[in-house]
């Protein structure tokens, strides 16, 4: 299964069962960070279809494979 555009609100339950934890706001854009990453935040922006590219960017910052994210996208 291909990783599809999704909802914010659908980013910000997966990537909190995940255990990503909020920081704040900054502008449109909800940032968030995961324990043990200090390189990058994981950042999601409000929109109505987040990007592909921008999911697959934060899976990549905490690790997450597509099987990971493709289980947790069925729970959410």
């Amino acid at each position: 299964m291909r990783i599809k555009p999704t909802h914010y609100q659908v980013q910000v339950k997966i990537f909190e069962m995940a255990g990503c934890v909020y920081v704040r706001t900054k502008g449109d854009h909800l940032i968030y960070r995961y324990p043990g990453t200090t390189v990058r935040p994981v950042i999601i922006p409000k929109y109505k279809e987040v990007p592909t590219f921008v999911i697959k960017n934060n899976m990549r910052v905490i690790g997450m494979s597509r099987e990971e994210y493709l289980k947790l996208l069925e729970g959410a």
